[in-house]
């Protein structure tokens, strides 16, 4: 690496040490921006700008000790990311502007507290990010993913601010291994044995269409408890994922473990976002939010410690990865976040990751509470059962944006719950709005006209579908798993309805959304007992004289494996007529 480049790499990460560092405890709910990521890449667009060069060699760790009262708060995390290189030069703080600096104090710590969600911001995409395991992620790239040695000596003390770091590019010798490359590695491997592989393609090369995590029950196989715990971590996937995914699962007789996560939540508006409120007040600390901010802190780590010299400003990788696609690539951007965190965290692979970061931790913090009396065999079962619930509850199932994402107006009367687990999902295609929706602000204002038609014109109570699926690798919240429908006329309290927005009269939706279809959302129904495991797809045309689910969506959708062929389609040219009615009026 020549120097100009080390230098340019040393300023970026100074800059995260600084959004980690500039308040170790902000007060929640002062930020006088909008919680926006849109406001992250501003802040850290201006922190690239008033860099001075001069600066550029300081390692990451001397921009972090030269912030007033900073340091981080994860011990474990301070250990792999900071423990390189440790200087006591001070430095002075680019100043930034006074709703910069608040908005950097508001989002500098993730938690959860009395129902409130503190620590995260609105995304492009329609989803809620938390910032710190963001920030997280593009330092453990920056820094380039090893292999980090667990330390032997079980008496390790704590880090604090007197402590000396071992070199950790010393404890791992001529090894740099990237987290592609170290998929389904045991953690007993040697050094050369890993060197000797041949890296896997990283998420971003492989066709998102085609990523969907197989779930079997054998993915998630328990460790050999009696052979040796692993010795090794991969550094990026601790900081992000496995250290937080194993506290939360753990348990004990002086611990309390929240099993549930992935629970969303709302904001308390939409344009100028400030307070995000949870939907479950007794939420696990994993919440959707918190897990988008992971796997795209791992995601966006992992093609940084890959990428070539010199890496592009964090502002930049950023506005790609939230918007179009990073350096063009549309499969690498947050809308599928869930599909290319799969193929980067393979569950056998992450079992490992999970033990291992436990054992770290509990050699860091010897009297940490819920670590405390527990062995081996103890902390692999947590590993393998925390790993099972995050790939089948999380990675296995589709992102659903609940109905206050996209602005739904409230139900009209008392609705109808439904009697559960149903039989029966019922597919339809929206025709109109007819081309599919491709970005959040198109789908969301997709669903009010839908929303807006069905109750105005239709005199429904309600937008009329269970849920909506979008081309953007979104599911929307429509009248949801527990009440009644108006979907499929006197079939409506027997199934759910799912309407992929388009006309697929004569060609198909995407791939992303057809699998969301055809896979993950009734295998999610099933495995939450919402749908039973026998349960029938039917199209729309099978119940109800109708063309609907079109003909060319009609025809695939004869091919799946849980389509029922005893119930013969309906189909008139009076439906026809009657379903090309004048398109709602679209507002964004």
């Amino acid at each position: 690496m020549s120097p100009g480049h080390w230098k340019s790499t040393m300023v970026v990460q100074g800059i995260l040490w600084i959004l980690y560092g500039v308040l170790l405890q902000p007060e929640p709910g002062t930020a006088t921006m909008p919680l926006l990521m849109d406001s992250v890449i501003q802040a850290l667009a201006e922190l690239e700008q008033k860099a001075p060069a001069t600066e550029a060699s300081y390692t990451a760790s001397s921009w972090l000790l030269s912030a007033q009262d900073s340091g981080s708060h994860n011990p474990l995390r301070r250990f792999l990311l900071e423990g390189q290189t440790l200087k006591t030069i001070k430095l002075d703080l680019p100043s930034l502007s006074p709703e910069l600096q608040g908005l950097i104090e508001e989002v500098a710590r993730h938690s959860v507290q009395n129902g409130k969600e503190y620590g995260v911001v609105l995304a492009p995409d329609g989803s809620t990010v938390a910032v710190e395991p963001l920030l997280a992620g593009l330092e453990a790239g920056l820094q380039g993913p090893r292999v980090v040695n667990l330390p032997l000596d079980s008496t390790a003390t704590p880090p604090d601010a007197e402590t000396t770091f071992p070199d950790i590019g010393a404890m791992v010798p001529d090894v740099r291994a990237t987290s592609p490359g170290l998929r389904g590695v045991s953690p007993d491997a040697t050094f050369a044995d890993v060197g000797a592989m041949s890296p896997n393609d990283r998420a971003a090369d492989l066709d998102v269409g085609d990523i969907s995590p197989d779930i079997r029950p054998d993915q998630a196989s328990s460790p050999d408890t009696k052979a040796n715990p692993p010795t090794t971590v991969d550094s990026l996937l601790v900081v992000t994922l496995a250290r937080d995914l194993g506290l939360n699962f753990l348990q004990g007789p002086h611990t309390q473990s929240h099993s549930e996560l992935g629970t969303e939540g709302c904001w308390d508006q939409l344009s100028v976002p400030r307070t995000f409120t949870l939907l479950d007040p007794e939420a696990s600390p994993l919440t959707t939010a918190f897990l988008n901010g992971a796997l795209d802190g791992a995601l966006l780590g992992d093609y940084l410690s890959q990428a070539p010299e010199p890496r592009p400003p964090l502002s930049h990788l950023l506005s790609q990865y939230y918007g179009a696609g990073v350096a063009g690539d549309p499969g690498l951007r947050s809308n599928f976040r869930r599909q290319n965190g799969a193929a980067l965290t393979l569950a056998p692979a992450l079992i490992q990751q999970v033990w291992g970061a436990l054992i770290l931790l509990q050699r860091l913090e010897p009297v940490h509470p819920q670590l405390q009396g527990m062995n081996q065999e103890q902390l692999a079962q947590v590993a393998t059962h925390a790993t099972k619930e995050f790939t089948e509850a999380f990675l296995g199932c589709p992102a659903i944006l609940p109905r206050c994402r996209w602005g739904a107006a409230p139900y009209r009367g008392r609705p109808t719950p439904l009697h559960l687990p149903l039989a029966f999902l019922y597919v339809h295609h929206t025709y109109v709005p007819a081309p599919p929706c491709t970005d959040f602000l198109r789908c969301a204002a997709n669903m009010r006209s839908m929303q807006l038609f069905h109750q105005d014109t239709r005199g429904w109570d309600d937008i009329g579908y269970s849920f909506v699926v979008g081309s953007d690798g979104y599911v929307y919240e429509g009248r949801g798993w527990y009440w009644v429908g108006a979907h499929t006329r006197g079939y409506n309290s027997r199934g759910f309805g799912v309407a992929l927005i388009g006309n697929y009269t004569a060609e198909l939706p995407a791939d992303s959304a057809l699998r969301v279809v055809r896979d993950e959302l009734p295998r999610c129904a099933v495995r939450a007992g919402l749908l039973r495991p026998d349960y029938m797809m039917l199209g729309h045309r099978q119940l109800v004289h109708t063309d609907c689910p079109g003909e060319a969506l009609f025809n695939l959708l004869r091919t799946w494996p849980h389509f029922n062929t005893n119930v013969k389609p309906r189909t008139t040219r009076r439906a026809s007529r009657r379903s090309k009615r004048k398109p709602p009026p679209m507002t964004l």
